[in-house]
């Protein structure tokens, strides 16, 4: 009997920002240095499942330090002191 495969998740969370030329930026979190650029939303999901791909197929599996996405949260930031 051989090893048992890495269990490979079929959905990764994508964080989207857009920078200030318009250009969408996309990276995975649970996939360290996974990221991939577009110049619309259409593009930078193809561009990042394109990328995906090719991480899983370059890791073998193996996601070394794999990381938890765990969400994202709104904080307000501190009135300046003397406002």
């Amino acid at each position: 009997m051989g090893m048992p495969q890495a269990k490979r998740t079929s959905e990764y969370d994508v964080v989207i920002e857009q920078d200030e030329d318009g250009i969408y930026i996309a990276h995975v979190p649970e996939l360290p240095g996974c990221h991939t650029q577009g110049d619309s939303l259409e593009e930078v999901m193809e561009n990042v499942s394109e990328a995906i791909a090719l991480y899983l197929e370059h890791a073998k599996g193996r996601i070394e330090n794999p990381l938890k996405f765990v969400g994202v949260r709104r904080v307000r930031s501190p009135e300046k002191a003397g406002a």
